[in-house]
């Protein structure tokens, strides 16, 4: 499943700082764990079980910068299934 448009927009917001982030998105139970800076780094969307995990697909984000600081890579990968 290819991540879509207005759910990577709500991805590139900010955050708060190395934290797991639970929520509703479109009929999508989604789990995301944030970096220091609070971007979200680490996606788990699907349906959340009875223990509160999230059983679907598993995502990671790639962010690269360059010296100054300016964002040149960014981009989801699927990692595979999620339990």
């Amino acid at each position: 499943m290819k991540l879509s448009e207005p759910l990577v927009k709500k991805l590139s917001q900010q955050y708060a700082p190395s934290t797991m982030v639970d929520m509703e998105f479109k009929g999508y139970d989604l789990s995301f764990k944030t970096d220091e800076a609070g971007n979200p780094i680490l996606l788990f969307i699907g349906k959340r079980t009875d223990n509160g995990n999230v059983r679907g697909e598993r995502y990671a984000r790639t962010l690269k910068y360059d010296r100054e600081g300016n964002r040149i890579k960014d981009h989801w990968e699927l990692k595979g299934k999620a339990t």
